[in-house]
């Protein structure tokens, strides 16, 4: 081999393996350092072989197979071999010092192979090189079932086939076949690029190991450690299902509103044109109007009806005129004949006014001291329907001054429900400068602030200004609509009986904003001119949830997971499925902050699952699926009873997709026990003491040491004694010494 440098081992590496197992990808992903796209690796499989001559022609390839393994300085170069079973690979067996033998997990057969084929093979060639059996493509084991991987087979038709889980093959089924053929496995995967470099690692490692005990003198090889266990992968965990809100038709809704002019009961009449619209919408959009129309007729009329009254509440109580000083003065008492205006527009065939009988309908007037306003009239009105038949609704005119041309008119009223005007009137350019001084002129009038800074910003071109202003407004327009329509249903013209009380509504709102309300109010169907309404299987509360929604868009701060069900039956009752994806938007962040704060949700999510499905919120179902595959063990632990009350379906794909699978927790039970068994085998042995030989333990020796420390200490007190008693009887005179005595206290 070439480029050979001293104090370096070089290692040959042979991989071998059934076709299309991974092999080649293998060395490429080694070689060349990079990660493969999960697109390049599902494209049409082209036999390749990877020969010894990349170190030739690429320096940088050539630069990557240097490498250090415990010390040892190592050039590894990597043989591929041709998977058909009958070529003759002699030449690449030749001199080997390793031999990696690949299959794939997603084929058992490239498995029974390598037992049957190719370890034999490579013991014919190789009688002592050592072999690692290798499992590739080990990603396929988790994304057999993701979305992104099931999408580029479907593409591209039936070319390809998507692996299924009867073609896995487990690590135990492996670890089996390795055990059998006495050699050590391992897997990799070039996507997330697990294994990689281990599995090569190891292979040097075994390689080393093989050439140490031929070279036993050599000593940069005495610290080569035997293969290392490869620590089991773990799937990553699956991502938390996004919730994707349904786009806002709620401008387009009101629109819808003003174009149709369903169930109006306004009147105004500007010079020889009459517009229509609703009170409600009137009120909410100006103060003036609001107080206008509160006005109460009581003291003008004798006898009524409740069904004749606009200015009775739904209940049957008569609404109170909310007026101050600065508007009382506006209106003056007028029980004269009706005004030429009005004689005009009852004969005009677009208003279809029937004639009506003074004697027994309402017809009341007032004139108003306002520049734009002349006067206010009531009156009980017959025309048509929206299917042609006659009807009887109760009108509220209101004739208006020249002031207000009806272009200006048709504008404002036009800002009412939509906040904004027709597009050739918003740039400087194409609006006409004499109607956009009548508009602002109108605005002022009415005391439509938005509106006049509207007409403002584009007379100074300044149009970009409007963008937020229009947000503004209709923003300012659903919180009165909230405070106005439904907290105090206000010129509500319709009451739906519910479970525990009455609710008053508007029939225009619902029409426009519910496809089922629509169909209700303006087909051949009892509540289309029902006054009462039955709503069964709602409460008051969820139906007030519903309003919500369908006056202003939103449900912020009016849902909770607690109680969510109801809403979400009657949401695809209705079959509004905006309103469900934000109910599950709304649910999902409540329990993911539960969830944030150490909360569990596990319950939470089996009492939703199953109601969800039913009630087509398949998103919200998506998250708690998603929520208890990922904790499908504390499931099991805290509410076993409530898992076995799932579906057989649900309970067979929560066993299914549970994380992390059964599989990874049997391997690393198993890699835990290894490595236990390999830290005991490796564990250095106690050192012998340095002190005692052969023949005697170091115990007996510490013992006849402390005997011999014993005697010399009672030896050392018997002569201390002796001299003491000679020393008393050289004082007393002399005399026999007492040698018996000090015989005596030497023997003790």
């Amino acid at each position: 081999m070439d480029n050979e440098q001293p104090h370096q081992e070089l290692v040959k590496c042979v991989v071998v393996g059934d076709t299309a197992v991974g092999k080649t990808r293998l060395i490429c992903a080694r070689a060349c350092n990079k990660q493969v796209s999960l697109s390049q690796l599902l494209t049409t499989h082209v036999p390749t072989v990877w020969a010894i001559d990349q170190y030739r022609i690429y320096k940088d390839v050539l630069e990557r197979s240097w490498e250090v393994v415990d010390g040892v300085n190592v050039s590894l170069r990597l043989w591929d071999t041709f998977g058909d079973h009958e070529k003759d690979r002699r030449f690449a067996y030749g001199r080997s010092d390793v031999v990696l033998l690949c299959f794939s997990v997603t084929s058992p057969v490239s498995l029974r192979n390598c037992k049957a084929m190719w370890y034999p093979e490579i013991r014919r060639f190789c009688p002592q090189t050592p072999v690692l059996l290798v499992g590739c493509k080990n990603d396929l084991r988790y994304m057999y079932q993701d979305e992104a991987y099931l999408s580029i087979f479907r593409e591209n038709g039936s070319f390809l086939r998507a692996t299924r889980k009867s073609d896995l093959v487990m690590p135990d089924q492996a670890r089996a076949i390795a055990r059998e053929l006495g050699v050590h496995y391992y897997e990799t995967s070039v996507l997330s690029y697990y294994g990689v470099n281990e599995v090569f690692e190891n292979a040097i490692r075994s390689a080393l190991m093989a050439r140490r005990q031929q070279r036993f003198w050599m000593t940069n090889l005495k610290k080569v450690q035997r293969p290392l266990l490869q620590a089991p992968f773990k799937p990553p965990k699956p991502p938390v299902p996004e919730i994707h809100i349904s786009p806002s038709s709620y401008d387009n809704h009101m629109r819808e509103m003003w174009i149709q002019q369903a169930h109006t009961d306004v009147i105004f009449v500007a010079g020889s044109v009459g517009f229509t619209a609703h009170r409600f919408m009137l009120a909410s959009a100006s103060p003036l109007l609001h107080r206008i129309l509160m006005t109460d007729f009581s003291n003008e009329l004798n006898t009524r009806s409740s069904s004749e009254s606009s200015m009775v509440s739904t209940f049957g109580e008569a609404t109170q005129g909310d007026f101050n000083d600065d508007t009382e003065h506006l209106i003056r008492v007028d029980t004269g004949k009706p005004s030429r205006v009005w004689e005009q527009l009852k004969r005009r065939s677009s208003c279809q006014i029937l004639t009506c009988d003074s004697n027994r309908r309402l017809d009341v007037s007032r004139e108003m001291d306002h520049p734009a306003f002349l006067s206010i009239r009531v009156q009980q009105c017959e025309g048509l329907d929206h299917r042609g038949n006659p009807s009887s609704s109760l009108q509220t005119v209101i004739t208006l001054s020249k002031l207000i041309t009806p272009q200006a008119m048709n504008q404002v009223l036009q800002f009412m429900y939509t906040g904004t005007i027709d597009s050739q009137y918003c740039e400087l350019q194409t609006a006409p400068i004499g109607l956009l001084l009548e508009i602002r002129q109108a605005a002022e009038f009415l005391e439509l602030s938005d509106l006049h800074l509207f007409v403002s910003n584009v007379h100074s071109r300044e149009e970009f200004l409007n963008t937020e202003l229009i947000l503004h407004y209709r923003k300012d327009l659903k919180k009165r609509f909230q405070d106005l329509c439904l907290g105090h249903g206000l010129f509500s013209d319709v009451i739906f009986q519910l479970d525990d009380g009455l609710y008053p509504v508007h029939r225009a709102l619902l029409m426009s904003r519910c496809d089922m309300f629509k169909a209700m109010f303006s087909g051949d169907f009892r509540e289309s001119s029902a006054k009462v309404i039955m709503f069964p299987g709602v409460a008051q509360d969820t139906f007030i949830q519903l309003l919500v929604y369908l006056y202003t868009d939103d449900i912020s701060g009016t849902v909770s997971y607690l109680k969510c069900l109801e809403l979400l039956e009657v949401a695809n009752r209705l079959c509004l499925q905006r309103l469900i994806t934000l109910i599950e938007q709304k649910v999902v962040e409540q329990l993911s902050v539960r969830c944030g704060t150490d909360g569990d949700v596990v319950e939470h999510c089996l009492r939703l699952l199953e109601p969800c499905k039913l009630h087509n919120a398949d998103q919200l179902a998506d998250w708690c699926m998603n929520h208890l595959c990922t904790n499908y063990n504390k499931l099991c632990k805290r509410s076993p009873k409530l898992l076995r009350q799932l579906h057989p379906e649900n309970q067979e794909y929560l066993s299914e997709h549970r994380w992390p699978p059964v599989w990874y927790l049997k391997d690393y039970d198993y890699y835990e026990k290894c490595a236990s068994e390999r830290e005991k085998e490796e564990r250095p042995l106690l050192k012998r003491s340095s002190a005692g030989c052969l023949c005697f333990s170091s115990k007996a020796r510490r013992s006849s040491a402390h005997m011999s420390s014993t005697v010399d200490n009672s030896a050392a007190i018997a002569t201390d004694a002796i001299d003491v008693d000679i020393e008393v009887m050289a004082e007393d005179g002399p005399g026999p010494v007492p040698v018996p005595e000090a015989s005596n206290a030497m023997d003790m």
